[in-house]
């Protein structure tokens, strides 16, 4: 019996040893001292597979529904949160409900791991700023930084810490409706745009006003076939490196955290199970040390491409590519385990995966703070705020692109009395903002009328609808806007067509102004007095019908918040337009795509026009009506005398590029000088212009200026097909000038 007891005794001692070593025992993974690798090492050795699947698995939180926690439709969501299964989500908005979804995974899971929150904040998150494409006419690096670190800034005190942005794809496309979100048909400038705007965005992620970017949508998803979303990409390697990769490269290179796959397929297989883009290229040649995401289903949509057989195929597909974090398809969460237990998938392959999503956690700061961006005081002080209104209206003037002016019928001038603004839209709210306006509302937005009312004084401006929603028209309304003209001055009519068809899935066959439009153009037309069209829409849009109909457009795209008082700045002459096109203006549906970039043809257009079996067509120009790199100004500007440091230089010369430009007008402006070259002969036919330099400056009136540019190898250089950077000798061209296709030129030679 002593024995029995000694024996108790001595399990009893043990047991009571063991328990004092485990409630002593460090957990690394929560000392904030610890390295962030030592914390991750030691968080996935106490990971089972189903909770590192879990880091993987990203869910729709509801949008709309919230709060998150409490509703009763998201009560599956929060008990998977509670299991380890759900490493993100997105669409869970506002400092109070990412908290409480917060509080669950960090206070109710089994090792408090916390939750990332994703939102699409793409051109503002409740300050909206013109959309990516306007932005980017703006040839402003810097404001284009400073737009989205004020997003971020709104984005983060709302609880937000990822957002899908920027959207790097170049397009030559306008039928695309997602050609709103980008960068435009430049790989250079639009190099320069996605770097900015992921330096806006995350900053060094060491406060908490950044959050982290996501490059999307990799790769080459902007060459979708027809302009139809979701549709076949089908682009040579060589198109591959040299056009659509170099935006996403210098996002990368600028440091941004995740990366998104895009729909389609490149060579025969989906992006998202594509080893050749994810592995091959962003993870192996880029040295890509951050997360790839996928984009909403395309790890199951392997299976609608015909690629995988079905969803587990489909998850084993995406992680081998080097995939990580699967958003809303749930097949990683569904079958990693399965195929980890069955040998086909890796412990390491995984851990590789979440280590990533982990180490974002940790640089974060969210185990140690895991409410840091969930604080509603800082919320209410920072969404919408007069200072971000400021910036707002900065980005959205310089957005606005001068098309045409004659007889310099802008600005308004104190002659101009009496303003007639016309349009259905110029009054509507609701029609100003497109799809993707984060959490902004448009009883927020100033209308083209209130702008033009703050401004002018409601008495000097006369209304008229002219249209209705729908963009069509009938005789009164028609009848009503010929009064309003012909009792004014000068006759403004907002054009276009509405927001609402701008971003994902809202492609357009025909991008065309509608014809109830025009025709209550040629109407006004009829009335003799000088017309402005204000055009609005989150595309470039054929202006070819209504070129001659008036005497000015100013192409106003889709401004966000401030667009009234933007517009109303720049009419009235209050800011001088200096935007310029970063997308050619098609002359024609048939002629898409058109731009600045092409390659020359064996028989290219003669300048003559005399002749046959030429490359053209028999009805319509080559050219766009409006080339890349367009956009006038309330100035006149004037190029000369253009010179090279030398005829001839060496690859490891720099050749200096001079140039003069001269403000022969009566205004104070600002100008964006463009720099292009052409590789005239090269082992792989080169673009009969490739833009390597701007700048932009301002120069007073009767102001002149030299200005210098330097090029180096990097700049005469292009990629193989196998992603090899290639400089060979040989002759080339430089054209200065103020857009693609007016410039002054001169040769040199690469030895």
């Amino acid at each position: 019996m002593k024995k029995i007891t000694a024996i108790v005794c001595c399990i009893a001692i043990f047991t009571c040893s063991l328990a004092q070593t485990k409630s002593t025992e460090k957990i690394i993974y929560k000392d904030a001292k610890a390295t962030i690798d030592q914390r991750i090492g030691d968080l996935l050795k106490r990971m089972t597979i189903e909770e590192k699947a879990g880091q993987l698995n990203q869910l729709n939180g509801g949008l709309f529904t919230g709060p998150a926690a409490n509703d009763a439709g998201q009560k599956t969501k929060m008990q998977q949160v509670r299991d380890g299964k759900v490493g993100s989500f997105l669409n869970v908005l506002g400092a109070k409900e990412t908290k409480a979804v917060q509080k669950i995974a960090v206070e109710e899971s089994r090792l408090g791991i916390p939750i990332l929150f994703g939102f699409d904040v793409i051109h503002g998150y409740r300050t909206i700023f013109p959309i990516p494409l306007a932005e980017a006419c703006s040839w402003d690096l810097k404001q284009a930084e400073i737009n989205s670190s004020i997003a971020a800034k709104e984005a983060s005190s709302a609880g937000i810490n990822w957002t899908f942005a920027p959207m790097c794809d170049i397009t030559n496309d306008p039928r695309w409706g997602r050609i709103m979100e980008g960068i435009g048909e430049d790989p250079y400038y639009g190099s320069l745009l996605s770097a900015a705007r992921v330096k806006g965005l995350q900053g060094n992620l060491n406060d908490v006003e950044h959050i982290l970017a996501c490059v999307k949508h990799f790769a080459a998803y902007g060459a979708v076939e027809a302009g139809r979303e979701y549709n076949q990409v089908d682009v040579s390697r060589v198109q591959l490196w040299n056009k659509y990769l170099p935006p996403y490269k210098a996002a990368v290179d600028a440091g941004a955290a995740t990366v998104m796959n895009s729909f389609n397929v490149f060579e025969g297989v989906p992006a998202s199970g594509n080893k050749y883009l994810v592995t091959d290229i962003l993870l192996n040649k880029w040295k890509f040390k951050g997360f790839v995401v996928s984009d909403w289903a395309s790890f199951g949509e392997q299976i609608n491409h015909g690629y995988a057989a079905d969803r587990k195929d489909a998850a084993l597909k995406a992680i081998q590519a080097g995939s990580m974090m699967d958003m809303e398809s749930k097949v990683i969460i569904d079958y990693l385990p399965q195929l980890v237990k069955e040998g086909k998938i890796s412990v390491a392959q995984v851990d590789k995966a979440v280590a990533r999503i982990l180490y974002y956690k940790f640089k974060l700061g969210l185990f140690d703070d895991p409410y840091k961006f969930s604080n509603e005081e800082r919320e209410s002080k920072t969404l919408f705020t007069e200072a971000n209104r400021n910036e707002a209206k900065k980005a959205a003037r310089s957005s606005i692109v001068l098309l045409k002016n004659n007889n310099n019928v802008l600005p308004l001038t104190s002659s101009s009395k009496k303003v007639a603004l016309i349009g259905y839209y110029a009054k509507s709210k609701d029609d100003m903002f497109d799809f993707w306006i984060g959490n902004g509302t448009a009883d927020n937005a100033i209308t083209i009328y209130d702008g033009l009312k703050n401004k002018l004084g409601e008495s000097a401006i006369s209304y008229a609808q002219g249209y209705n929603a729908d963009a069509t028209t009938n005789e009164k309304l028609i009848n009503d806007a010929v009064q309003s003209a012909n009792n004014a001055d000068v006759v403004l009519v907002n054009i276009g067509i509405s927001g609402k068809m701008a971003g994902e899935d809202r492609a357009l066959a025909n991008p065309v102004i509608p014809e109830g439009q025009v025709q209550l153009l040629k109407a006004l037309q009829k009335t003799g007095k000088p017309i402005v069209a204000i055009v609005t829409a989150g595309r470039p849009l054929i202006l070819t019908q209504i070129n001659d109909l008036v005497s000015s457009i100013a192409y106003c795209w889709i401004l966000g918040t401030e667009t009234g008082n933007a517009i109303a700045d720049v009419v009235t002459g209050a800011y001088n337009p200096s935007a310029k096109t970063v997308v050619s203006f098609p002359y024609a549906v048939g002629q898409i795509p058109v731009y600045y970039n092409h390659f020359n043809t064996n028989r290219p257009t003669p300048t003559d026009d005399f002749g046959n079996w030429y490359s053209r067509y028999r009805d319509i120009p080559n050219d766009p009506l409006y080339p890349f790199g367009f956009g006038l100004s309330y100035t006149t500007y004037k190029y000369s005398d253009l010179r090279l440091s030398s005829n001839t230089i060496s690859k490891t010369d720099k050749l200096n590029v001079k140039i003069t430009v001269s403000n022969t007008g009566k205004v104070d402006g600002e100008e964006v000088v463009q720099l292009y070259i052409r590789d005239i002969t090269a082992s792989i036919v080169r673009p009969v212009k490739e833009l390597k330099a701007f700048q932009k400056i301002f120069l007073k009136a009767g102001e002149t200026k030299e200005l210098s540019f330097t090029l180096t190898g990097k700049d005469l250089s292009f990629y193989d097909a196998d992603g090899n950077i290639k400089l060979e000798a040989g002759a080339f061209r430089i054209f200065v000038g103020s857009n693609s296709r007016d410039v002054l030129e001169q040769n040199f030679t690469l030895k």
